[in-house]
């Protein structure tokens, strides 16, 4: 199953039509979470100490960890997250910290290290930026670090078109070069 998660959050977004245009170029069936539709509890003292309760207990089918068993079991993930303020929608964060639960997206080793429980061999991680300036290791560099290093993803792809918002940029011509591009490098997949 392929798990596109959607961060965008403007009914228009750019970043939204480039995850789009991957999805129809990868042509499989998928499952959506938008995550502006999403009502995240607030990760207070509260949620923690529950969630540490369910844990301990191994109580992995409480609604709590819906998101992160779909995220752990899901063979490939597209995430969709417009480039904001060096990183990404809080939306984004609120649901990582929904699926970053142990012994079902990861595990730690007895030395303490983390070892991946996730499922997908493959993340696709689509952005826009509005200017030049986008440092990776921000925002993409995060989401890389946590599947890599905690989710045991062994593939994380950028996709990006940034200089959106320049005055005197060529706006459509940036999005269709990079729509061509996307189809260019994921057809054959």
């Amino acid at each position: 199953m392929l798990l596109y998660i959607d961060a965008c959050v403007r009914k228009d977004s750019r970043t939204r039509r480039l995850a789009e245009c991957l999805l129809k170029t990868l042509d499989r069936p998928y499952e959506e979470v938008k995550l502006i539709d999403c009502d995240f509890p607030k990760a207070d003292e509260a949620f923690i100490t529950e969630r540490s309760r369910l844990v301990d207990e191994g109580s992995f089918d409480d609604p709590m960890f819906g998101y992160a068993r779909q995220f752990a079991q899901a063979d490939e993930i597209v995430i969709a997250a417009p480039y904001w303020d060096l990183s990404f929608p809080t939306i984004l964060k609120a649901y990582l910290e929904q699926i970053n639960v142990t012994d079902i997206t990861f595990r730690y080793t007895p030395e303490g290290v983390p070892e991946g429980l996730c499922k997908a061999q493959k993340l696709y991680y689509v952005t826009t930026a509005g200017g030049e300036f986008f440092p990776e290791e921000y925002g993409f560099g995060y989401v890389k670090a946590l599947a890599e290093n905690f989710y045991g993803i062994p593939q994380v792809e950028l996709i990006k078109a940034k200089r959106l918002d320049l005055e005197g940029e060529p706006i459509e011509e940036i999005m269709t070069e990079c729509e061509q591009d996307i189809v260019r490098r994921y057809k054959a997949e």
